[in-house]
């Protein structure tokens, strides 16, 4: 492609950083501009429920590249910067100072915010949410101390910051509102694990729960009021209840959106000029043969690599099956595959629950995998993921059994 050609990239994190990448690694010689909301340099946000809030790992641990990067490879990243629309047809992005910048390709990379709660208290100044670098500092402090934390939804990031808080005797409510912990991804038999796993843990785990109001005392939280009356009190809450995708620009911008903007296995969107990638992308999956959204650190990281070479014209295919882990306690887990809620499945688990070490699979009717978890088994993905792709129908009680070769 021509030197002249302009590739606008809307995002400042991991997505919008190997985007940039990308396009320079296939010798895209144009001009490329980031439009990064955040002051900090793109970052890989998985750390901040974990490592950063260990205490082991800082920014720069998992910043995706230093400035001289961005320097050396002539991308123009405007940090700071939110672009308050954008316009297909005359293929401009608004600027908060009204100005415009035009674009041949244009790339969305935005992500998502923290789901608010409508409660009474919910502004409150401890009252706390987690996405950025600067939310995952504040948490950090708030575990420093000796306090009484209430978390509101027991999904990744609450359950991984609980674990950071009971590491640190810090005393721990988790409320959710539905019956188990992350019953909607995992399914009954692993929400129930997971449960088991924090309550051994002292965590005061409370399932469904309604969330009336967050009781204040001079415009501070001191409490949670639940739906029956009761009062939990607290010196700090984190709202965990799940992340709204920004798409707002792309709804304005006319382009066809779901609960994320539709791409097809291209990751292009309704408009032939313009790709989505990561939290927003709402992907016609060509091996699940489905629609997915999969808001997950690693559909940041290999998204962008298929959606230069769309900008750039070239055939490609974004096939990998999803794929995400977790770090709690002395719990690590890796899950790949896609299991859709309402979905007709099994859960066979190959190892030992109660000693935490083993691979949950889960089945459809002809007893076909469609996903894998490893909890504390190690370099089982890939055989994970050929079980899932090889289609074929599989015996329960041979995957079953730890003797019998994946």
């Amino acid at each position: 492609m021509s030197s002249n050609q302009h590739f606008v990239v809307i995002g400042g994190g991991l997505g919008a950083a190997k985007l940039a990448e990308a396009l320079r690694a296939n010798d895209f010689d144009g001009l490329v501009t980031v439009l990064a909301a955040e002051e900090e340099l793109p970052y890989e946000r998985p750390p901040l429920s974990k490592q950063h809030l260990a205490g082991t790992q800082q920014l720069p641990d998992f910043t995706v590249d230093q400035g001289s990067w961005y320097r050396d490879h002539h991308i123009d990243l405007q940090l700071g910067t939110t672009a308050t629309a954008f316009d297909p047809r005359a293929h401009t992005v608004t600027l908060p100072d009204g100005s415009t910048l035009g674009y041949d390709k244009l790339a969305l990379a935005t992500g998502s915010r923290p789901r608010t709660l409508p409660v009474p208290g919910a502004d409150a100044p401890n009252v706390y949410t987690l996405r950025t670098i600067g939310d995952s500092d504040v948490l950090a402090e708030v575990l420093r101390e000796d306090r009484q934390l209430v978390i509101i939804g027991a999904g990744w990031i609450g359950l991984e910051v609980a674990a950071q808080a009971r590491a640190r005797n810090v005393e721990v409510t988790v409320l959710e509102a539905a019956e188990l912990p992350l019953v909607g991804v995992l399914g009954p038999e692993m929400g129930a694990f997971y449960a088991d796993v924090h309550r051994a843990h002292g965590v005061d785990l409370r399932t469904g729960t309604k969330v009336d109001a967050i009781r204040t005392d001079d415009g501070v939280a001191t409490g949670v009021q639940l739906g029956d009356g009761t009062v939990i009190p607290a010196q700090a809450v984190l709202v965990a209840v799940g992340a709204q995708p920004n798409i707002e620009g792309a709804v304005a911008a006319g382009l066809a959106v779901d609960g994320g903007v539709l791409v097809d296995e291209a990751l292009r969107t309704s408009d032939p000029d313009v790709v989505a990638v990561g939290d927003i992308a709402e992907q016609q999956h060509p091996v699940l043969g489905r629609r997915v959204r999969v808001e997950h650190w690693a559909t940041a990281l290999n998204q962008p690599a298929v959606a230069a070479l769309t900008m750039l014209g070239k055939p490609a295919t974004y096939d990998r099956l999803p794929y995400f882990f977790s770090d709690q306690y002395d719990i690590g887990m890796e899950y790949t595959g896609y299991v859709g809620r309402g979905d007709d499945v099994r859960v066979v688990v190959r190892g030992d629950l109660s000693e935490r070490e083993f691979v949950a699979f889960w089945l459809d009717a002809d007893n076909r995998v469609r996903a894998g978890m490893n909890v504390n088994v190690w370099d089982v993905t890939d055989r994970i993921k050929q079980l899932i792709l090889s289609g074929e129908q599989v015996d329960p009680d041979r995957l079953a059994d730890p003797d019998t070769p994946l």
